[in-house]
């Protein structure tokens, strides 16, 4: 009969509370980022299709009436309105900012989990490819729930 080998240790880099918590803060991150990314790929679409961007308030440089909140020509890449907020670029600064906060939770649950850096690569994805944040992030809560509750002493680092 050959020996039997014990399966090595699962240790962690945190305790399960801790893991927990990044698990949390990943989630959150993923969704906000996800959906920023989804509104993203919706203004490209609007600028590099139609010629046009959203914007809230300014004065029309051409008949001087005030502009609400609407769709505006970019002819040239001249806009017809002056002054406003440029919502079409508040999305791209945000979902800029959103992703590296989403980037310091993944690397933060991938050092608590200790994973391969090819996992951190596929998490960091999730981030620059539209819907796949959402598929990642189910994939990784079950497999962090499950590898905490299958190794209750990993985590006793002391």
């Amino acid at each position: 009969m050959p020996p039997t080998v014990a399966a090595p240790k699962r240790r962690f880099g945190g305790t399960p509370a801790q893991i927990l918590s990044a698990l949390k803060f990943y989630k959150v991150l993923a969704y906000a980022t996800g959906s920023m990314l989804l509104l993203l790929c919706l203004e490209l679409v609007l600028r590099y299709g139609f010629q046009s961007v959203l914007m809230a308030g300014g004065t029309n440089s051409v008949t001087g009436a005030s502009h609400g909140l609407g769709f505006v020509s970019i002819d040239g890449g001249v806009m017809a309105v002056a002054g406003g907020v440029n919502l079409s670029t508040l999305v791209l600064i945000v979902h800029g900012w959103m992703y590296v906060i989403y980037l310091i939770a993944d690397f933060r649950l991938w050092s608590l989990m200790r994973w391969s850096f090819g996992k951190l690569v596929l998490i960091a994805l999730g981030g620059v490819v539209p819907f796949l944040s959402f598929i990642v992030e189910g994939r990784i809560h079950k497999e962090v729930l499950g590898e905490v509750a299958a190794n209750p002493k990993a985590g006793k680092r002391y």
